[in-house]
C-alpha cells in the first residue's frame, strides 16, 4: 500500500483509503476494555492521522520530511507495540512505505530486517505479563510476517512505477523534441514561401513604380501580378501549415522562370525536358524548395544577367544544379540555406556551395535502388 502514486492529484483524494487499516488498533481494546488502554490507542490514532497527512503532503510535493515521518511511525509502533499488539500496524505503515522512498533495493531489505529484529526484540522483553505491559509471541511473528509480506509486495509495485515514470518522462521528452522538429519545420517552410514570394511582390512593386509615368498599361499589368502573387503566397501559407510543403519541380520551375524573368535574369535550362516521373515525393519537394530558395537568393543578392540550371542523375546520383553569374557579397549561411540544407540531408543527399564567378550551388540525392539512369 502507498497513499500517493503516480497522479497525486487523483489519488490524493483516495489515499486516506489505506488509513482504514488502524482498525486492526483498535481490536484489543474492543476485547480487553479499560479507559487507560482506550485513551492511550485514541492518543496514537489521533497521532497517526497527523503522520498520515503529513506523509501524503511530503510525498505528494517529495519533501525530505517524508524520510522522518516513516521514522515516526516507526517509533510509534515501538511506544505502542507494548501495550497495545495490534501497534504492528504502524510497523506494517513503515515497511509498505519504505520501497516508494528508496530506490536502493538493498537498503530497504536491510530497514525490513531492522524492523523485524526491533519487533522480535520488544516481544522478547514484555513477553511476560508485566502490568499494563505484554507481547504475545504469535502476534509478534504475525507482525514481522505482514511487514516482510506488506514491504516485499510494495518493492514490486515501486519498480514498476518508477519505471512507468520513466516511460512517461521518455514520451514527453519524444513528444517536446517533435514539437520542435514541427516548429523549425514550420519555421523553414514560411520562410521559404513567403521569402521568394516577397521578394517577387517587392521586385514587381519596384517596376510598377519606374513604369507608372513611362507605361502605365505595363505597370498595371505589374500590380495586377503583384495581386496575383499574393493570392498564391496565401494559398502556399495555408498548404505549408497544412503539411504539404510544394507545387512540385516543374510547378516551381516555372515559377523560377517568371521570377528571374521579372529581375531580368535569363533563365537557361537544357533542350531535354525535367523528368520528374522517378521522383519520390519527398525528393520532388527538397528540390522544388531548394530551386525557390536558390531563385531568391539570385533576385534578392546576385545582381545576375543568367541563371543556368540543370537536372540529371549520373552516377548513382541526382543532381541539381543551378548557378549564375552574379555578385554575392552574403559568405554567411542563413536561415534558408540551412534549411535547404538540412531536408537534403534528411533524404541522405549533400549540399555544396561554392563562390567563384558567381554561385555555383549543387544539390545530390542517392539514387532509390529500383530506379532507372536515365
Amino acid at each position: 500500500m502507498n497513499p500517493v502514486g503516480n497522479n497525486a492529484s487523483r489519488n490524493r483524494r483516495w489515499a486516506w483509503i489505506w488509513s482504514a487499516y488502524i482498525g486492526f488498533f483498535f481490536i484489543q481494546p474492543a476485547f480487553e476494555p479499560s479507559v487507560r488502554l482506550w485513551i492511550l490507542t485514541l492518543a496514537a490514532t489521533a497521532l497517526f492521522v497527523i503522520l498520515y497527512a503529513a506523509y501524503i503532503r511530503a510525498y505528494d510535493r517529495m519533501r525530505p520530511a517524508r524520510f522522518w515521518i516513516i521514522a515516526a511511525f516507526f517509533f510509534l509502533g515501538v511506544l505502542c507495540f507494548p501495550w497495545n499488539n495490534g501497534a504492528t500496524t504502524f510497523f506494517i505503515y513503515s515497511a509498505a512505505f519504505l520501497p516508494f522512498c528508496f530506490t536502493s533495493k538493498r537498503t530497504v531489505l536491510s530497514l525490513f530486517a531492522a524492523i523485524s529484529i526491533v519487533v522480535a526484540a520488544e516481544a522478547y522483553l514484555f513477553r511476560v505479563h508485566h502490568g499494563f505491559f505484554f507481547i504475545a509471541w504469535p502476534n509478534a511473528l504475525i507482525g514481522i510476517f505482514l511487514v516482510l509480506l506488506v514491504g516485499g509486495s510494495n518493492i514490486f509495485f515501486a519498480e514498476q512505477r518508477r519505471a512507468d515514470s520513466k516511460l512517461r518522462m521518455a514520451h514527453e521528452e519524444v513528444e517536446a523534441l517533435a514539437a520542435v522538429a514541427e516548429r523549425e519545420r514550420i519555421a523553414r517552410d514560411l520562410h521559404d514561401v513567403l521569402g521568394h514570394t516577397l521578394s517577387v511582390i517587392v521586385l514587381k512593386a519596384e517596376l510598377a513604380k519606374r513604369l507608372i509615368a513611362s507605361d502605365p498599361a505595363r505597370a498595371a499589368s505589374e500590380i495586377a501580378d503583384v495581386e496575383t502573387i499574393g493570392r498564391s503566397a496565401l494559398t502556399e501559407v495555408r498548404e505549408a501549415i497544412g503539411g504539404y510543403r510544394a507545387r512540385g519541380l516543374l510547378a516551381e520551375l516555372e515559377a523560377a522562370r517568371n521570377t528571374l524573368a521579372s529581375a531580368n535574369v535569363t533563365l537557361i535550362t537544357d533542350a531535354k525536358p525535367i523528368d520528374v516521373s522517378n521522383l519520390s515525393a519527398a525528393e520532388e519537394t527538397v528540390l522544388a524548395l531548394a530551386l525557390r530558395e536558390a531563385v531568391t537568393n539570385i533576385v534578392r543578392h546576385a545582381r545576375a544577367n543568367n541563371c543556368r540550371l540543370r537536372f540529371v542523375t549520373e552516377s548513382g546520383r541526382r543532381k541539381l544544379l543551378v548557378e549564375d553569374d552574379g555578385e554575392h557579397p552574403l559568405i554567411r549561411e542563413g536561415n534558408g540555406l540551412r534549411g535547404m540544407r538540412e531536408r537534403v540531408e534528411s533524404l541522405g543527399g549533400s549540399l555544396h556551395v561554392e563562390r567563384e564567378n558567381g554561385t555555383r550551388l549543387l544539390i545530390e540525392l542517392p539514387l532509390r535502388t529500383g530506379v532507372a539512369i536515365s
